[in-house]
Parts: C-alpha cells; sequence; structure tokens
C-alpha cells in the first residue's frame, strides 16, 4: 500500500485522542491556558456533564486577532520558543485548542488588553472560520459544544453525565489548591455552584476549602529542601485518613502531576501509621529547576520525569517522617467528631488539638524495654535475637511512686493525669482542658515496637551462617547495584559478595527471619534497586517481624494498672514518635475537649 500524507484534519483528531480523553481533559487544558494568561478569576460552566457544553470564562490577557488565527493551529504557542529544558508555564506544547476543535464546536471570544474591541472564531470539526470583530470583555471566553461529535465511536467510552461532571470537579479542585491567589468557580445545570474565593498566600486557607475544614486542624506543615529541590506542603496526621488516595495532591514547579514515584513514596513514608487499606492526605509541592524535571512525557502533562528519582523519593519520605514525629501523634480530631455525634450529632464543633511537650524516656518508671540489653545473637531462636524487647520491664511491675491525686491544679503534660481504668483495657486521663481515653494494649504496643525497630537502626542484625552459600543469577547491571549496597545489607545480616560477571552468593541471612527464600529476597531487591534507587525490602521485613512480636509482647488488655504505672505510659507515649497509632495504624487514644463535654451536657 502506498505512503500517504494524512489531511490536516485527521492529523488534528489523532492527536486529539491524546490530548483531549474526556471533558475533563478539554477543561484542564482550557484552564490552565487561562492560568497562563495570568487570569485571577476563572468561572467553568459545564451542561451534559461537559458533553454538551464546556465554557471556560477567564479576564486575563487576552489575545490580539492575528493572535487568535494562530492560536487554533498545531505547534502554535506564546510560551516557549526553542528549548524544552526551561518550561515555566502549564501549557507549552500548543495542541490543545486545535485538537478540541477537530472533535468539537469550538468558539473563542478575547479582546486584549488596552483594545477598544474583541475579536472571535469558531471551529467545527477541524474547520476554522474567519476572526470576525465580536463585542467582549476584557480576557477570553472559550466555549466548547457537543464534544466529539465529529468522533462518534470515542462518545462510546464516556462514562455517565455524573462521573464526567465529577472527573471535571476534580480538576477544579487540583487547579484550585495550586493557584490559591485566583477565584474558581465551576457551575452548570448538572450541579450546585462550587466556588473557591481566592486566599492570597494563605494556602492552608485554600486547601481548607477543598479539603473540608478538618484537614487544617489535622495538619502538619512541610518544608524541606535537600540539594536542588525543596518540597512544601501540608500532611494529615496518620490517624485522619480516607479511605482511597483521591485526597493526596501533588505538584511539580506549580504543575499539579499524578506521577507514581510522588504517590509510592507518600505511601512509603507513611508506613505502619496507616491501616491497611486507608490512605493519608496530603497535599505536596515541589519546587525544583525546570532543566530537572522532564514535563513533556504524555500529551496530558501529568506525568514528568525526575532526573534524580532517588532524591526525589527520599526527600519526600524524610520530610513527611520528620514532621509525623515532630508533631503526628496528635489524635485526630476526627476521633472526638465521631465521639460526639454517637452521643449528640448536632453538639460538635472542632476544637483545636494540644501542644507537644518534651518528656526524657529515661526518667520514665514504666518503659516497654531495656534500653541497655544487650542483643543475643546467633545460636537461638530465631525471634531470640529480640525477644527481650518484647517483655514489659519488670520496674513497671515493682513502681513504687505515689499516685496522682486530684489537687485542682493539673500538670502540663499532653496526655495529662491517669485518673482511672475501665474495663480493664482503657485508661482515662485528665487533661487540663479536657480528657484522653487510651487503648493501653494498642499504646503499649506501639512504644515496643518503637523501642525494637530503633535497636535495629542503632546495632548489627545478628546472622546466621548459611551451610552451603545460596547462588543467585542476574544480570549483571543487578550484581553491580547490589554490591553498591552491600554494607547496608551486612549490617541488616545479610552478607552477599560477587560470584562472577552475573552471579551473587548469599553467605548470611537475618538470624531474626530464621529459614527465608534468599534466591527471592535478593532478586526482590534488584528489582527495587533496578525501579526505585533504594533498598529497603529487607528492612521492611525485620520491621514487620518486630512489629509481630511487640504485639505479642506488649501490654494486654484486661490486665488491671496502678496508678503509675499508668501515668508512666502516658508520658512514654509523649516521648515516643508514632505512639498516637499502633503498629496496625489505629489510633491509641481519643481526646475530648471540656467544651466538648460542656455541650454534651447543655452547659455551652
Amino acid at each position: 500500500m502506498a505512503i500517504q500524507q494524512l489531511s490536516e484534519t485527521l492529523i488534528n483528531q489523532i492527536a486529539a485522542g491524546e490530548v483531549i480523553e474526556r471533558p475533563a481533559s478539554a477543561a484542564k487544558e482550557l484552564i490552565e491556558n487561562a492560568l497562563d494568561a495570568g487570569a485571577t478569576r476563572i468561572e467553568i460552566a459545564t451542561a451534559g456533564g461537559g458533553k454538551t457544553l464546556l465554557r471556560i470564562t477567564d479576564n486575563g490577557c487576552g489575545m490580539a486577532p492575528d493572535d487568535l488565527e494562530l492560536a487554533i493551529r498545531r505547534h502554535c504557542t506564546s510560551k516557549i520558543s526553542d528549548s524544552l529544558t526551561d518550561i515555566r508555564t502549564l501549557g507549552f506544547r500548543g495542541e490543545a485548542l486545535p485538537s478540541i476543535g477537530s472533535v468539537a464546536r469550538l468558539s473563542i471570544t478575547t479582546r486584549a488588553a488596552g483594545a477598544r474591541e474583541g475579536a472571535a472564531i469558531t471551529v467545527t470539526g477541524g474547520k476554522a472560520g474567519p476572526v470576525r470583530p465580536s463585542p467582549a470583555n476584557g480576557g477570553t471566553v472559550v466555549e466548547v459544544r457537543d464534544l466529539f461529535f465529529a468522533t462518534p465511536a470515542r462518545l462510546k467510552f464516556m462514562k455517565s453525565e455524573k462521573a464526567e461532571a465529577a472527573a471535571i470537579s476534580e480538576v477544579v479542585r487540583r487547579m484550585a489548591i495550586a493557584f490559591p491567589k485566583v477565584r474558581f468557580v465551576l457551575s452548570g445545570s448538572d450541579r450546585s455552584t462550587l466556588e473557591f474565593p481566592a486566599t492570597g498566600d494563605d494556602r492552608l486557607a485554600r486547601m481548607a476549602q477543598v479539603l473540608g475544614k478538618e484537614f487544617r486542624d489535622n495538619a502538619i506543615e512541610i518544608d524541606a529542601e535537600r540539594e536542588e529541590a525543596r518540597l512544601t506542603g501540608f500532611a494529615g496526621v496518620p490517624t485522619f485518613n480516607r479511605g482511597n488516595s483521591l485526597q493526596q495532591y501533588a505538584f511539580v514547579n506549580g504543575r499539579p502531576v499524578q506521577d507514581k514515584l510522588i504517590l509510592s513514596a507518600i505511601r512509603a513514608a507513611y508506613a505502619e501509621t496507616i491501616p491497611q487499606g486507608r490512605y493519608p492526605i496530603a497535599v505536596l509541592s515541589i519546587t525544583l529547576d525546570p532543566a530537572l524535571v522532564d514535563v513533556n512525557v504524555h500529551p496530558a502533562k501529568s506525568d514528568v520525569r525526575f532526573r534524580d528519582p532517588g532524591l526525589i523519593r527520599g526527600l519526600i519520605i524524610g520530610a513527611i517522617r520528620e514532621a509525623l514525629a515532630r508533631e503526628g501523634d496528635r489524635a485526630a480530631t476526627t476521633g472526638a467528631h465521631g465521639l460526639m455525634r454517637a452521643f449528640r450529632p448536632e453538639a460538635y464543633r472542632p476544637e483545636q488539638q494540644r501542644a507537644q511537650a518534651p518528656w526524657n524516656p529515661a526518667a520514665s518508671p514504666y518503659r516497654p524495654m531495656d534500653f541497655d540489653a544487650p542483643v543475643r545473637g546467633f545460636g537461638e531462636p530465631p525471634q531470640a535475637a529480640f525477644l527481650e524487647f518484647a517483655q514489659p520491664s519488670a520496674r513497671a511491675e515493682t513502681a513504687a511512686e505515689a499516685p496522682v491525686t486530684n489537687t485542682g491544679h493539673e500538670p502540663s503534660f499532653p496526655l495529662g493525669a491517669a485518673r482511672a481504668q475501665i474495663h480493664q483495657n482503657y485508661i482515662v486521663a485528665q487533661t487540663g482542658d479536657g480528657l484522653v481515653i487510651v487503648d493501653q494494649h494498642a499504646a503499649h504496643e506501639r512504644l515496643v515496637f518503637e523501642t525494637m525497630r530503633e535497636a535495629l537502626r542503632s546495632r548489627p542484625v545478628p546472622a546466621q551462617t548459611l551451610l552451603i552459600p545460596e547462588i543467585v543469577d542476574l544480570s549483571e547491571e543487578d550484581c553491580d547495584r547490589l554490591m553498591a549496597h552491600a554494607q547496608e545489607f551486612l549490617r541488616l545480616g545479610l552478607a552477599i559478595e560477587r560470584f562472577g560477571p552475573g552471579a551473587i552468593a548469599v553467605r548470611e541471612t537475618p538470624a531474626m527471619l530464621g529459614e527465608m527464600d534468599a534466591v527471592g529476597l535478593v532478586r526482590q531487591l534488584a528489582d527495587e534497586l533496578a525501579e526505585w534507587d533504594t533498598a529497603n525490602g529487607l528492612a521492611g521485613r525485620l520491621e514487620y517481624l518486630a512489629a509481630t512480636m511487640a504485639c505479642h509482647g506488649s501490654v494486654r488488655a484486661g490486665r488491671r494498672l496502678r496508678t503509675e504505672e499508668m501515668n508512666a505510659l502516658l508520658r512514654q507515649m509523649e516521648a515516643t514518635p508514632g505512639s498516637g497509632q499502633c503498629n496496625h495504624g489505629r489510633p491509641t487514644y481519643i481526646e475530648l475537649k471540656l467544651a466538648d463535654i460542656e455541650r454534651l451536657f447543655g452547659r455551652s
């Protein structure tokens, strides 16, 4: 068959298949154009889920008539010149308007700043009309009708009007978070009006508009920098989570993205603090030199490629974990919210959460382990290397400190003073402005686990020598990557060495893991290094075993505790990062403010 040149209309329709997948894609492209034009007010109107009508009105700089004619041609743009290494705008490909015009009925009305009159142009199924004078306000109005009428096959793949409208709403929410100085209004016959007033430099206020007021009370600020990359934003406390990942927002140089590396890093940062099947809430913004990130991976521009992905992943994980260690132990307001609604649904109003106070764990009469206990080594059962860490401290059983009495002047401890133990599992403590209810088993389980994890990090893991070394056949590249991390593996009890150009010999494995599939472990580590340039799989296995041992070795439900034991547990919780959640991610305590309690009794 002879090769032939495709028509311009068909070329545009092929491009539209990549750029405009659904009405939400068209909305995204048009909103980006409005933002690049300097708009401070953007109004979006839809009908039929965006398939029947999609209108974007902005107060940006507008276009001159000559520019308007070029705007509907492919690869015509005012945003870049000859280089893709310094992209500082949301759009740059020059494909959105011609792609939309090739599959829909497109009309553009615009007036440039300072111009006496506006101009308009229409494009129907790829055929453009002439530019004509038109009355217009300053800015641009882009109207898209009958999307995909020129490609009926694409309409068969559209979802319901409600689903398409929801997708457009999500696009607007992402843009609203990224640009808090811009006012967004979304309306239409198929929805109630959704409005996000401009909040200026108060980014958290805009996040509260989009994610709900509770996010403000349960968010931890993040500001970290590593080499040439900076990470800012807010992350929710672990107990403030959701059943899906839809409320995880990421931005790179102001561009909303849905990048798997960033989402994976968020998931890793919250490991062991979020229950399985639950997802944290986070809004993260990465700023770096445009030359260090490629945003031209896909026409939709939602995927990016970093020059140093390991740097970005490490920055996200480290910054979130540091923030959680600093402030993440407080209880989410949703815990008190649920309790209040159980009593009186109409009475609840979130209150500010407690502040953290430092505490010296060495001074606690109730420790989850002996910090100076030696580690037993090879020759004992696999779990014996850390068995003593799973046992309650003997000092807790013999503590003879005087119980705390109610003097009317409560100590300034964040978790207060113990007042009672109910059902032999829940500690009720009185704080200066409310009360706290603690699950003693879940809390002590976390304390034991954190101490065991610290032991894993601070000293070499006992290893067991294999009678016959395991030989693992790998590619030469995988072997090189593994050997570059050999010393790191050795601290974790895994001893490997090169066995020819394409093989690794495993001579020792961690004693804690007992009998194990050494070959499978090494292959998993090789795959992890190839994808992320990090090897956390082995450390993850050891920490999982430590969590299991902590669960079985902590204070059990049903055990009576003396007042000094309960208070010591509270003080240790205040001093231990992550104590607000057990090893399974469930909250270890809930907090009620005095104002909440008084509302329950109608006193306020």
